[in-house]
Order: structure tokens, then sequence, then C-alpha cells
């Protein structure tokens, strides 16, 4: 799910994308979104985005001269679980463009769209931040960390430290890895009374004997909670694309991976919270896990990965055949029968081996149709992780 990196690294996109191109016609909607028609359009107009914690404000602004006259417009989005923007030629539009903007000759014509694959993202008219959203950890963290201390008293930080931190009123643009990285960093327990652990942050203040050098030498070396939710998402952005816009692919998704120290890391638990979220966690989670949650641990085939080890994890598999399975392939073809038992062995090596028809030891044969012989299926797996608009 797009986090506050993300969302501005979209708007960086957009900014430098758009920067030399202009736009012209009606902004098209695709007809299967529910979100609401645009009703702008404009001879000539410019593009720009901003960022705000999960939320981005991408503002429409008609050229001098363009007809109709008319004031800028302003659009705010959410990405939901898959939102992005892409810049794609007019005649070759991406799968799941919700919405679309042409720019006008001269030069090739381009569309900048809005790619929403499961259909979770969100835009709204009149540009306004969604109401109740708290300061962005990365733009605005002094009002992000006075209001965050400033409130400490509201229920929500009766909660876990990891529930606490999707609370977009007091945490925007913290979302599900990057609380994962916040509390492995500093070794918090997960299920610690968030109010319990940001307490303790009210009463740190640097000694006044100390030089303005050696205060932010202090804060490097030990920063707190709330120093993280601000630098840790910067780390993100400064790695660069994460797939928006033509540049992006495969080798900004294995940068990202590499920097990840516990989200989806091999050796590390996880846990379901009380709304269905996975945290991943090292060591105890604390004394708020929700009752009969049972701990998951990401096996490994060898021991623990350490961070070189990560940095090397091989790219998600591709689509041509494997060597392995080429090899099967060129094998001369085995009789029905024979390729049907070898196939339920590998499905589950404990099923009961079934005899053919006829006589068996100490008794006779029986005709006619046997009762299918039930056999134990495997649990399945836990089921993926419950979406979230937020």
């Amino acid at each position: 799910m797009p986090e506050g990196p993300e969302l501005h690294l979209a708007s960086l996109f957009v900014n430098e994308a758009c920067r030399e191109l202009v736009f012209g016609g009606r902004v098209e909607k695709s007809s299967v979104s529910r979100n609401p028609e645009v009703p702008f359009e404009s001879s000539a107009y410019s593009i720009s985005a901003t960022a705000r914690g999960k939320e981005l404000r991408l503002t429409l602004s008609p050229l001098p001269g363009a007809q109709p006259p008319q004031e800028p417009l302003a659009l705010v989005f959410r990405f939901g679980m898959s939102g992005s923007f892409q810049l794609a030629p007019s005649d070759a539009l991406p799968p799941h463009a919700h919405l679309r903007f042409y720019t006008v000759s001269p030069g090739p014509g381009l569309a900048l769209c809005f790619v929403d694959i499961r259909r979770f993202g969100r835009w709204d008219l009149g540009g306004e931040w969604q109401q109740g959203r708290g300061p962005c950890v990365l733009l605005e963290y002094e009002q992000f960390r006075e209001n965050v201390l400033r409130n400490l008293a509201d229920k929500a930080f009766d909660q876990p430290i990891c529930e606490a931190l999707l609370d977009q009123r007091f945490f925007n643009g913290i979302g599900n890895y990057l609380r994962a990285e916040i509390l492995h960093r500093l070794r918090i327990p997960p299920f610690e009374k968030a109010r319990t652990v940001l307490e303790a942050l009210q009463q740190r203040r640097p000694s006044p004997e100390l030089t303005l050098s050696q205060k932010i030498k202090a804060k490097l070396q030990n920063p707190d909670l709330l120093e993280l939710c601000h630098s840790v998402p910067k780390e993100v952005v400064q790695l660069g694309g994460k797939g928006y816009g033509p540049e992006g692919g495969e080798e900004d998704f294995t940068t990202f991976r590499a920097w990840l120290r516990c989200y989806g890391v091999s050796g590390m638990s996880s846990l379901r919270d009380r709304h269905g979220r996975t945290i991943w966690f090292q060591g105890d989670p604390g004394p708020l896990v929700p009752k009969g949650s049972k701990s998951r641990k990401k096996k490994s085939k060898e021991t623990q990965p350490g961070r070189e080890d990560r940095k090397e994890d091989p790219p998600p598999p591709s689509k041509a055949p494997s060597r392995a399975r080429k090899a099967r392939r060129d094998l001369p073809k085995q009789p029905a029968a024979q390729e049907l038992e070898r196939t339920s062995l590998q499905q589950d090596h404990r099923a009961p081996r079934i005899p053919k028809k006829g006589k068996r030891r100490g008794r006779a044969a029986t005709s006619g149709r046997r009762r299918p012989q039930k056999t134990k299926t495997d649990t399945p797996s836990l089921e993926p992780e419950r979406t979230s608009a937020s």
C-alpha cells in the first residue's frame, strides 16, 4: 500500500514529467470508476502536484489566453492499495487508467494517468486536505511532533503502539511497512501500550550546556520514535523511483527490498493486530497482543540472512520457463497412471496408497462402487492482509 514516501515520490514524478508539457481538452474518467467526474476543460493548461502525508494534490492551471477563461482546479488523491501516476502515449494507455489528462501539440500525444488496479483509490474536487488528518511526518515534522505529544491523553494512545502508528490523525504518512521498520530499529515491542512508549519523550530535553552541533549529533546517534517517523520515510524518498513513471522497474523494487530490515524479512515474526493488519517484529511482541493470536515466523532456507544477504535476493520469477521446467518438458511422457501417482504423492507425501481392485489379503474382492477414502487436507494458510483505505 502506498505510504507517505510513495505519495511524495509521486508528486516529484508529476512535477518533473509535466514541467515542459501543455495539456488541453477535457479530463477523461474511466466508465468503471466510482469516483466523481472532473468538470474541467481548457484549451491549454499545466499540471503540478504537492503531497502531504498519504494525500496528493493535483492542480490544473489554465495558461494565459486559454479558453474558456476559468480558475485553476485542484484535486486531492488518496492512493488506496495500488494507486500511482504514469505518463504514457495517448494511443497506448496503461490498463486500469481511471483518470486521464491529455497533452496537446506540438509533440507526440501523451496522457498523465492515475492508474489503480484495485480501485481503492479516491479523488475529491476542491483541493482541501482531508479533515482530521494530522501534520505530515515528512514535511511538517515540528507540527507533527507537537500534535502527538500534546494529545497523549487521547484514547488512541491506550492502544498498542503498532496500532497507534496507523492513526492518520497523529501519524499522517505512516503505514504498515514504516511502522515495522521504525519499531524494529528501536527494539520496541509492537504491542506495548502507545502512551507508555511516548510519555517518556515529553521529558526528553537536551542539556542546555550542549552546543548546537552537539545537540544535532546526539539526535542523529540516538533518535527517538517520533524522530524516526520523520527520518525513516526520508530514507525511502532518497532511494528514488519506486516504479513511478516509465523509468521505474524491478531495479527500484530490488533497492527498496534491500533497504528493509524487518518488514517481510526472513527470520522475523508476524502477528495480526485487532484490525487485521500484519505487523512484523523480532523478539517479544509486548503485553497487549490480541487474545488467540499466534506468532508466525518467516522461514529461511538457511540461517537468518544478514543485510548483505537480503541485497542478493533474486527477483520475482519471470514468465520464461526455467531450466528445470524445460528439462521436464523435454522428457518422454509417462503413462497416465504413473503420472497421476507421482502428482498425488507430491501433493501429500503422507497420503495412503490405495490398493487396486481385486483380491486383498484375508478379504474377498467386492464389486460395485467403493466409498472414496477420506484424506486429511493441510490447514489453509492465513488469509491475505485485509485492505484499508487509509
